[in-house]
């Protein structure tokens, strides 16, 4: 590892150009042979890796020296992508399909930048395959008799899984299958596949979930050496373990979680001290105590990074032996744990802070409902049941309150966005779509843990030890600056300019759109210009909160980060300052790592809940297929509108479907505009939508606007358009097999024979043409006295006038003619050679 950030650090120098290996032995200044050899191999290992780029002259040098970029490939559905560096601050390239070299979703890639895409944007070319991001693929296998295919669940992979008929492995068509891909695709050839596990009929109960389960890779099962650890642990904690610690049995103090909850890993405190102030404690359960690190248990829960929290069920970072045993905080029962005890001012500010080990034992166990009841609803009942802890209850609303105001003034950012919740019945069918509440009792937990984590964060990084930090960063200056010109529609508008925009100005904002038409639209953009927070060594800052310093320290059950500022708190508690520099130099090293790899585990969770939601939500929409609602319309894009219903439930309008008018995308308003009626659709506007169609495989829902004509041609009143056909008369177009149909049954209009019966050989036709020429003479024809010709008057050829023989007519006609054929077959060999390019 030593020899490898040596390599790197002398390649990326600026004066470096790309060496040959014999260059780089002289540079290192090699000696010997057993040197040499472990040079080669470590630059084999680098260039195996991505990290070092040998060049077709064998020379060696760092990608970013070469106009390359590694990172990871995002395809879209459509088969162009974007490769995410991996270097922090380096804009994603686009990739159009016909340059992804083999490469697919997920993959680690080397692309070389070629040019700059429309929008100044970097376009490049995919030239090296580092690692592939997908090896297992989960999709519906589809029989062909003499092989199949499975379909992948993932549409951005853009290929199906070819399976040979040896290795079907027991699936049959309509089996949702996982399939290991032992042959990737070169050019247009699909990759191969081997069915590993067959997971059930796609339409079995509990496989749509086991689907998603699989597609993202999530650990279900424990494995045995994690659990026998997990089991190891004890049922009590003993007084051996209690010693050295702070005893806060006799304070009084509760945990606040939902109904449902089982892994309660956070207890709060409040009391008042004689100076006037108040002592505000958070106490978390100590898991980082009886998960050790580089243990089995600790292996695992850095592989799962989180708990994943889908609709019907709770993947878990810990074995349940820990998180709903010896490290959940029960209510009369002795638990260890790390304790952050705040003085606060009449004001809420943190006057006096102490960070230490502890043991506690809650008086309660209160629910959100509960809590509410109390201090909202006034509930008598629960009044009296819990009268002793009413007092501490006021006074953590007051302080909660106090601390919301600060935080709002400093310019902390809120979105009150609904959250849903769905309750499904015990086959996983979805029997309603709820809200999640968010009441004075959450808000109660929500500020003490946001002030917790705060004086964490800000002890540590004046310590300047290595640490692990939440930032979220300022948003990007183009989008800000196209937020700030979108909100000028409304009348409103920032102080600032790109990122000098305060938070506070923002917040303020949405202070002043709350209740307002417009709230849902601008708070929308607003929150889709920010970038999304994450993990890192740095503390670089919480855009959103408005706040320096920012950590995780109070989830350790459920987030490794947590458990990391576990670790690195009872470090500091137990050594001091005695750490050794060996012991910062591997928390140096590490830290970056475990953010990038949590900041990616995290992603991966939200995917997967956001995707089990929108599964159940198109299931629940499946019964009410031609059913109205009131919506409210959530996105514009070019191609139609994104309409989500009071139930959070969102749907397409596609464009084809507004057929009142033609319409046109613009993007600076995030509007659809009729191109003939000035007509809009914009974020925020109300609309009465009907479900049209419901895709479950694709999670997709079709709504329509209610009202809108169902016209074939958009802005007609008829499905087919009436003819004016110059003879006398306005007839329907013909359609073929349609138009006989439609003919079918009647008699025959006297006087009109049926063209079809009687249909005539051109050749025979341009003769009775030439005939009635002849005939005519030069005899001058009659003027249709309206637009319409009467019976036996024939209206005048364009063109036609005084003076016109039937020799120039004929002459005419022909030269017509035949410009119109040699136009015609112009206008297809332009087509074909688009086709061929």
């Amino acid at each position: 590892m030593e020899d490898q950030e040596k390599i790197l650090a002398f390649m990326r120098e600026q004066a470096y150009h790309p060496m040959t290996v014999k260059e780089l032995e002289e540079a290192f200044g090699i000696k010997d042979s057993a040197t040499f050899k472990e040079l080669v191999k470590t630059l084999n290992a680098l260039e195996a890796s991505g990290e070092v780029i040998r060049t077709r002259a064998n020379r060696y040098g760092v990608p970013e020296k070469m106009n390359l970029v590694r990172g990871r490939l995002q395809s879209h559905p459509k088969g162009f992508g974007f490769v995410i560096p991996e270097t922090q601050g380096t804009e994603d390239v686009y990739v159009h399909a016909n340059d992804m070299n083999g490469a697919l979703h997920g993959d680690t890639v080397l692309v070389r930048v070629e040019k700059e895409a429309g929008g100044n944007r970097l376009e490049g070319q995919i030239i090296r395959i580092v690692e592939r991001g997908m090896k297992q693929v989960v999709g519906t296998f589809k029989d062909e008799t003499y092989y199949a295919f499975v379909i992948p669940d993932e549409k951005r992979l853009g290929k199906d899984i070819f399976i040979p008929k040896e290795a079907y492995n027991g699936a049959v068509d309509g089996h949702k299958v996982v399939v290991n891909i032992v042959r990737y695709p070169e050019g247009r050839v699909n990759p191969e596949g081997e069915v590993v596990e067959i997971l059930g009929h796609k339409n079995d109960p509990g496989v749509d979930i086991l689907s998603i389960i699989r597609k993202f890779n999530l650990p279900e099962a424990f494995p045995e050496d994690v659990l026998e650890e997990a089991e190891a642990a004890p049922d009590e904690i003993s007084e051996e373990e209690i010693s050295g610690r702070r005893d806060l049995r006799e304070r009084m103090m509760v945990t606040i979680d939902g109904a449902d909850a089982k892994d309660l890993d956070d207890a709060v405190s409040l009391e008042r001290l004689p100076n006037g102030n108040l002592r505000l404690g958070v106490h978390i359960a100590d898991v980082s105590y009886y998960v050790r690190e580089k243990s089995q248990l600790d292996n695992e829960a850095y592989r799962r990074g989180t708990s994943v929290y889908l609709v019907d069920r709770v993947i878990p970072m810990l074995p349940h032996r820990l998180s709903n045993g010896i490290c959940s905080l029960n209510p009369q029962v002795d638990r260890l744990t790390i304790s952050c005890d705040m003085e606060m001012d009449a004001n809420g500010n943190t006057v006096k802070y102490d960070i230490f080990l502890s043991v506690i034992r809650t008086d309660e166990r209160m629910t959100y409902a509960d809590v509410r009841s109390i201090l909202e609803d006034k509930d008598e009942a629960l009044i009296e049941k819990y009268s002793r802890l009413v007092p501490m209850f006021e006074d953590m609303k007051e302080l909660a309150l106090k601390l919301r105001k600060k935080r709002m003034q400093r310019g902390a950012i809120d979105f009150d966005f609904r959250e849903a919740k769905i309750y499904v019945d015990d086959e996983g069918t979805p029997t309603e779509i709820g809200f999640r509440t968010r009441s004075i009792a959450e808000q109660i937990i929500e500020e003490f843990m946001l002030a917790a984590n705060e004086t964490v964060a800000e002890h540590f990084h004046w310590m300047k030890q290595p640490f692990m930090y939440r930032i979220h960063e300022d948003p990007n200056a183009e989008k800000l600056m196209a937020f700030m010109e979108f909100i000028t529609n409304f009348g409103y508008s920032i102080r600032g300019k790109g990122n000098s925009v305060h938070p506070r100005a923002l917040q303020q904002l949405l202070e002043e759109i709350k209740g307002t038409p417009e709230e849902i639209i601008i708070s929308t953009v607003m929150l889709r210009s920010m970038k999304q927070a994450r993990y890192d060594a740095e503390s670089l800052g919480h855009y959103g909160l408005s706040t320096e310093f920012y950590t995780h320290f109070t989830s350790p059950i459920r987030r490794y980060p947590d458990l990391i500022v576990h670790r690195r708190i009872r470090e500091w508690i137990e050594l001091g300052n005695q750490i050794s520099e060996k012991r910062l130099g591997y928390w140096a090293e590490q830290m970056p790592v475990i953010a990038e790899h949590a900041s990616q585990r995290e992603r991966l969770a939200v995917d997967a809940e956001r995707e089990t939601d929108d599964l159940k939500k198109a299931e629940f929409m499946l019964e009410r297929v031609g059913e109205e609602f009131e919506g409210v319309i959530s996105s514009v894009t070019s191609f139609g509108i994104f309409v989500e219903l009071p139930n959070t439930i969102e749907g397409l309008v596609h464009v084809s479907f507004l057929t009142d008018d033609y319409y046109h995308y613009h993007e600076k308003m995030f509007a659809l505009v009729g191109e003939r009626t000035g007509k809009q659709y914009r974020i925020g506007d109300v609309v009465e939508v009907r479900v049209a169609n419901v895709n479950v495989d694709e999670r997709t829902i079709d709504f329509e606007v209610v009202g809108m004509p169902k016209a074939g041609f958009r802005g007609s009143r008829e499905s087919t358009p009436r003819v004016i056909d110059g003879r006398g008369g306005d007839r329907k177009p013909t359609r073929g097999k349609q138009q006989d149909r439609s003919r079918a049954g009647r008699p025959d209009r006297p006087g009109r024979p049926d063209r079809q019966k009687d249909k005539k050989h051109p050749a025979e036709i341009r003769q009775k043409y030439k005939d009635r020429r002849k005939a005519e003479g030069n005899k001058p024809p009659r003027r249709a006295e309206s637009g319409r010709a009467s019976s036996g008057e024939e209206v005048l050829p364009i063109g036609a006038g005084e003076g016109d023989t039937p020799a120039k007519r004929q002459k005419g006609f022909w030269e017509d003619l035949v410009k119109s054929k040699k136009k015609n077959r112009k206008n297809v060999a332009s087509q074909v050679k688009r086709k061929r390019r």
